[in-house]
């Protein structure tokens, strides 16, 4: 699932896999998970979000629901879905993006299906970010064996 590397003190392991997290407006839940899986990865897994029709900004709820555990996201912003950061994921999960994401065979594809936070109140963000938080948690330990 990753690509060969050298590291110091070892001589072979295995590069970080490359997570890809797709929703529709990316405002909302691939921001949270990617930011749930890089705080529980503690950064052993590079993670990227994208939407297929991105918006302006983040929601707000999302922001502050992440900040209350600790996930500073104020420099994230929405970004639109490319062919390379599909190309480049060994593992996408897409959150209620429908056909929008492309198909590349050899990739591992999951779709979570979540309530879309746009629209709701802090409390139903936090429960959100709570059950995003739950598979962002199993994720990281299917990905890297703990």
């Amino acid at each position: 699932m990753g690509r060969a590397t050298g590291v110091p003190g070892s001589a072979y392991s295995l590069a970080a896999p490359e997570v890809l997290f797709v929703c529709v407006h990316n405002a909302g839940r691939s921001q949270m998970a990617a930011g749930l899986v890089r705080l529980r990865s503690d950064g052993r897994i590079h993670v990227r979000s994208a939407g297929s029709d991105p918006a302006d900004t983040i929601n707000p709820a999302v922001l502050v629901a992440m900040d209350e555990i600790g996930v500073d996201m104020s420099e994230e912003f929405p970004k639109p879905l490319s062919d390379e950061v599909v190309r480049a994921a060994d593992v996408v999960i897409t959150m209620g993006c429908g056909d929008a994401c492309p198909i590349y065979p050899g990739k591992r594809y999951e779709d979570w299906v979540l309530d879309d936070p746009a629209g709701q109140n802090l409390e139903t963000v936090r429960q959100i970010r709570d059950e995003i938080d739950e598979r962002a948690s199993a994720l990281v330990d299917d990905l890297l064996g703990d």
